[in-house]
């Protein structure tokens, strides 16, 4: 039944490289940028950026999802070695906790354009930095995943498949 399979390459994935970063830029940019464009059209009253937050925010919830899908499929093919469990675990739990909180956030976002499209309330600007900040915290534990880590990276594949690592 494996056989059929794709055959995992140096980076012990079936395509040429990680795909989860490569989706998962396009949400952080788009959140942050959403956040953005929301705090400059709430000082300014250039009610137009609120316009383009709502689309990035709707986006950025649907690609957060497909990104959620590849990180998982990878971090299944990582191997992660013990050092790298708990913030593999973190990252994850933090990840899907994100889509969640994304979610709701876009939904809320839905209505507040829908009532008052020239005006977002100040309690939403308070949490989309806590959003802003959860992200952060998000982008920095996935970095700790790939430069402290190495997690995909040809040299800790090697060295996991020599048993020098546990």
């Amino acid at each position: 039944m494996f056989e059929s399979f794709p055959a995992l390459n140096d980076h012990n994935l079936p395509y040429p490289d990680t795909v989860h970063p490569i989706v998962v830029h396009f949400v952080i940019a788009m959140v942050l940028f959403a956040f953005v464009c929301d705090v400059i059209g709430y000082f300014t009253g250039k009610y137009r950026l609120f316009e383009v937050s709502w689309w990035n925010l709707f986006f950025a919830t649907i690609s957060i999802f497909v990104a959620i899908i590849f990180g998982q499929f990878e971090a299944g093919l990582a191997e992660p070695y013990d050092a790298v469990e708990s913030v593999l675990n973190f990252h994850t739990l933090l990840g899907w906790s994100l889509s969640g909180i994304l979610a709701s956030i876009t939904a809320w976002r839905y209505v507040i354009r829908s009532r008052t499209p020239h005006k977002v309330p100040f309690s939403y600007l308070t949490l989309g930095l806590i959003l802003t900040l959860l992200v952060g915290v998000q982008v920095y534990l996935g970095d700790k995943l790939v430069w402290v880590y190495g997690l995909h990276t040809v040299p800790v594949i090697e060295a996991l498949k020599e048993g020098l690592l546990q």
